[in-house]
């Protein structure tokens, strides 16, 4: 048994639409463990983004305690516990556009408390090759390279801040097939040789397939899917 790394307890979280309530998670509860690669299936619309979302303290819930490594994120502080202990991946990438791919690893390291050690730039381009960007790519502006490889840039940076807690959104959404496995291969080296928790929201069947612990969002709680 895997040691439980990130709990999710009675989470409640809803909005008003046109004079209604819609609740999008209604005591939502899991425990989530160290090494493991999860993914959480869902149309557009159920809450998964919302989930994630609450789930890095990007948002709050309404109601319901959330835990990483047995203490409440509330306590150890949000800025904090995301600066420090989660790295998000999202479909877009999230990169900034004006700098290259080596800057944009270069500044998570800088966000988080943690020191790098050593030379930065030259971990950041360690930390690139292994994701399969080679040195004259790391130095392009990141827009002049793939969508594929954009997003491996955006899982360097999760890399680069060092953290056991991986969330990602979409991230294969907007890519290929053949770049879809290449990115998810990555995903799974960082769960099974790094020790990292990779949770995925996704609405592919495909990914899933390939995750050790598929989760369906269905009426505001994650209910377990055989494989």
């Amino acid at each position: 048994m895997n040691e439980t790394i990130f709990q999710l307890e009675n989470i409640h979280y809803g909005y008003v639409d046109g004079g209604k309530k819609r609740v999008i998670l209604n005591g939502l509860s899991y425990d989530f463990e160290k090494g493991r690669f999860y993914t959480i299936l869902g149309p557009s619309g159920s809450g998964k983004s919302t989930l994630l979302a609450i789930a890095s303290a990007l948002d709050q819930p309404e109601k319901g305690c959330i835990k990483f490594q047995g203490e409440d994120i509330k306590k150890l502080g949000y800025t904090k516990f995301r600066r420090n202990k989660v790295a998000i991946v999202f479909q877009k990438y999230n990169l900034m556009d004006y700098l290259t791919g080596v800057e944009n690893v270069e500044t998570d390291m800088m966000i988080s408390d943690k020191k790098a050690p050593g030379n930065r730039k030259e971990l950041a381009y360690k930390i690139l090759a292994t994701v399969g960007i080679v040195k004259s790519k790391a130095d392009r502006i990141v827009t002049n390279l793939s969508g594929g490889e954009q997003q491996r840039v955006a899982v360097a940076r999760a890399l680069a801040k060092d953290v056991d807690l991986i969330l990602a959104d979409e991230p294969t959404g907007a890519l290929d097939t053949e770049t879809e496995k290449e990115i998810i291969s990555l995903f799974k080296t960082l769960a099974y040789e790094y020790g990292k928790t990779i949770i995925i929201a996704t609405h592919s069947d495909d990914v899933a397939r390939q995750s050790d612990t598929v989760l369906r969002l269905k009426d505001g709680k994650l209910v377990p899917v055989e494989k």
